[in-house]
Formats: structure tokens, sequence, C-alpha cells
């Protein structure tokens, strides 16, 4: 499966949005409980710093996403944050590798100087070990810090990564 990163076009979004929705569902990541439609997509993504979609190169399928933005304002907004979503079929291909790289590349260009996941839930060891290997730091973990669909709590690893 060839993939390109690219930004994201107004026709990707019906894709976007039941990719977003697919893992919002799951419950295991996200903090967000409600679904996106079609409006309330197109708005959610238009008010993010970049995005950007994993797209075959012989069909155009999206297969991922990622959304970029400041993790805060104003003496802390030089530090991004972003989100991945890839789809159940598509898990297992390095595409999220993909994505998370060339949000790196895309987080310095718009001028931030560092990257932190605020909530990486602890049992989602393939997003950690990705994050690792592409060297983000564990600053500390939250205890309980996530509610699960099930209504279990699971810890949540803070992560971050310099990107001058």
């Amino acid at each position: 499966m060839e993939v390109q990163i690219r930004p994201y076009e107004e026709r990707d979004l019906p894709e976007m949005i039941r990719i977003w929705n697919e893992v919002v569902e799951e419950g295991t990541a996200f903090p967000q409980e409600e679904l996106l439609d079609a409006r309330t997509g197109k708005e959610f993504f238009a008010s993010q710093t970049y995005n950007a979609v994993a797209a075959s190169i012989d069909t155009g399928e999206i297969y991922g996403l990622y959304i970029l933005h400041p993790n805060n304002v104003g003496r802390c907004g030089h530090i991004c944050n972003a989100s991945f979503a890839v789809s159940a079929e598509a898990r297992g291909c390095h595409i999220g590798e993909k994505l998370v790289s060339d949000c790196l590349e895309q987080g310095k260009c718009c001028g931030f100087q560092m990257m932190q996941f605020n909530a990486v839930v602890a049992t989602n060891m393939h997003a950690r070990h990705l994050y690792e290997r592409l060297g983000f730091v564990q600053l500390g973990v939250i205890p309980k810090g996530f509610r699960m669909k099930d209504g279990n709590y699971e810890d949540i690893c803070l992560y971050y990564r310099e990107l001058t």
C-alpha cells in the first residue's frame, strides 16, 4: 500500500469524518465522545492550524489523517499538539509513522518549536512505541486520566519532542 501524505482538501472531508468517528467510537484513544457530522466536521477541521491525509497514490483512498494545532496560547503558543487517526483496515501498514513524521515537519513549518501530547493512553502501546522511536520523551503519567468506553479508567502518558 503506497500512500502519500498531503494537505487535506474539502473533498476528503467525508472520509476524514468517517475515520475520525471510527476512533472516537472505539473509545480507547481520543478524549472526544461526540461524533462529527458534515457540518461539525467541516468546522472542526477548518479550525486546526494544519490537517493532512494519508491517501493511496493509486486510488486516492484516504487511510488516515492528522490535525495540528497550538497546545496552548500566548507564552506557550510555540508548543503544538496533534492527533492521528488511521482507519481500522489500514492499521499495521506504517501509515501512522508516515503521518507523525510529516506532522513533525509541518509543525516546524508552522513555526512551532515543540510538540506535546497531553493524553496518550498508557495501553496504546503501538502509539507509545512509535512516539518513542521518533524521539519523543515521556514526561510522566497521570493515573486514571482517561475514561475508556467501557467505563474503566486508564493512565495517560505525557510526551514531548523539540522540533528545532
